[in-house]
């Protein structure tokens, strides 16, 4: 009796039919976008503006996010931080705000990255600093130490903190091929600092770095972010670490290789922040429910 013929499995596909989210890829979507950024408008003017702060681990691309948005309103790849090599080796050590210009204006957003997040805590920052940071007690250029936080004791903690010093989203920066490799311990920092901001309302999302190195689909063609099976996973991950949901995961490619802007990446930052600016102003807008009705 001869053995039965068996049709071979095809591989599983790595793309949905169609995108899952829904995204406009045009040049006049990112046009419009860079417009509607550049007129944004503050629900409290005085604060004059929103603060972002910038938290993850060490080569996340914190600093490569803070150059690729200022790279896209300068309409040239622009260097508005400095960012280090993959040496595993946090680069920043000091509290530094960073504006956003457009020719001569600053735009009303501010972001602060801090240093990277690592396991050991004689190596990283101390996480009651990054509480500090949220509500403004860190002063402008800060040194981090690990040894332990800046407290209310210090000359230097600023005790009375006005609006535009406190933090209005809370921004996790996590790159997407790394998300399975990172620590319980850094993990658990992050989910600890999500804790207490959430306790003060401030909004938070997810900014997933470097998809294309985690997807060749995307890495071939960034546009396929939203039908590779592969990202979704990854995003799912996110989720599901830190507990912010699906809809608040940002995925984007930074500005690192390249001499030229590309449309698709302005689309992805620029989709990450104008979502980031209307969380930071809704979350205004909520502090004084009745000041600017």
């Amino acid at each position: 009796m001869g053995g039965e013929s068996s049709t071979p499995v095809p591989p599983p596909k790595k793309e949905y039919d169609k995108e899952w989210r829904e995204t406009n890829w045009s040049k006049k979507q990112r046009d419009e976008m860079v417009a509607a950024l550049r007129n944004f408008k503050l629900y409290d003017p005085k604060v004059g503006q929103l603060r972002v702060l910038l938290l993850g681990p060490i080569g996340a691309g914190k600093s490569s996010f803070i150059n690729s948005i200022s790279s896209v309103f300068q309409g040239r790849i622009a260097h508005a931080t400095e960012v280090a090599a993959a040496t595993g080796k946090s680069f920043t050590k000091i509290y530094k705000t960073h504006y956003i210009k457009n020719e001569e204006e600053t735009l009303p957003f501010a972001f602060n990255d801090v240093m990277g997040l690592e396991m050991e805590e004689e190596n990283g920052i101390d996480p009651d600093d990054l509480i500090n940071a949220i509500n403004g007690h860190l002063p402008e250029g800060y040194k981090f130490n690990p040894c332990g936080p800046l407290t209310d004791e210090s000359r230097d903690y600023n005790k009375n903190p006005s609006s535009n010093e406190k933090v209005h989203c809370l921004v996790n920066v996590i790159p997407a091929a790394k998300i399975s490799l990172m620590s319980r311990g850094v993990i658990d920092k992050m989910k600890n600092v999500r804790e207490k901001a959430s306790k003060l309302g401030i909004p938070q999302v997810v900014v997933m770095t470097m998809p294309d190195n985690s997807c060749e689909l995307v890495s071939r063609d960034l546009k396929k972010i939203y039908t590779s099976k592969e990202i979704k996973a990854k995003m799912q991950m996110c989720s599901n670490a830190l507990g912010i949901p699906m809809n608040n995961i940002l995925p984007v490619k930074n500005y690192h290789e390249e001499t030229h802007l590309k449309n698709d990446m302005d689309i992805l930052i620029l989709n990450a922040l104008t979502q980031i600016m209307n969380y930071a102003n809704d979350y205004q807008w909520a502090l004084k429910p009745n000041k600017y009705k």
